[in-house]
């Protein structure tokens, strides 16, 4: 064996995994950040739809709704960083270690998911909130109990919207999250868990980040 040819593609093919590493690790903090900044958007669209409702003034629903924008923003930057994060995965990598995987909690077990089921289980939460949101505000109308989302058809099938890129109960589990708690909104007039937005409805990040339980 030529121990220089063999020591020089040791040294290339570590230089190639230190390379992969170092765009793996700029993706992840890309991403992270991104996601701290849809956040902390959020966070200030709800404060200030909180002033808002306070004093009722023009001047209060406009930063509102500048508030929105700016947080609807962050969210597609946040969306798109995930999309990059996706294109850069390489295959037979471990899957708790490759870019783009994340660990979820549900009921105490941790569960691996790739970028796009994750995103996929984030729809489901905003699905849920959504919908719920909409019964809750159809059902205060009837003057129904505020568990009453039992009864109902979405909340019970929990697939509206559903891909079967991910696995059906993690979905319904999910969708009813959010559900829930968009019936609360709804069905007492609030946004406690979530805000308005130029496209409809969408659940606060800190509320979507307590739900799915994302592992460091």
């Amino acid at each position: 064996m030529n121990l220089g040819k063999f020591g020089r593609s040791l040294a290339v093919g570590g230089f190639a995994i230190a390379m992969l590493a170092g765009v793996q690790s700029a993706s992840a903090q890309n991403r992270n950040e991104e996601y701290r900044e849809w956040q902390q958007a959020q966070r200030r669209a709800q404060e200030e739809y909180r002033d808002y409702q306070r004093t009722r003034s023009r001047r209060d629903y406009r930063d509102w709704q500048q508030a929105q924008r700016r947080a609807q923003q962050e969210r597609t930057e946040y969306q798109r960083s995930i999309q990059r994060g996706y294109g850069n995965t390489y295959g037979n990598v471990n899957p708790t270690r490759r870019v783009g995987w994340y660990r979820i909690n549900r009921g105490g077990t941790y569960y691996n998911v790739d970028q796009r089921q994750y995103q996929l289980l984030q729809n489901a939460v905003n699905q849920g909130y959504q919908q719920g949101y909409n019964s809750g505000v159809r059902d205060r109308s009837y003057n129904r109990s505020q568990n009453y989302y039992y009864n109902d058809n979405v909340y019970r099938s929990g697939t509206y919207g559903y891909q079967s890129y991910v696995e059906r109960d993690q979905y319904q589990y999910y969708f009813q999250q959010g559900f829930q708690r968009g019936y609360q909104d709804g069905i007492n007039s609030r946004q406690q868990y979530g805000y308005r937005t130029n496209n409809g409805l969408s659940i606060l990040g800190s509320v979507l980040g307590s739900i799915l339980q994302l592992a460091n």
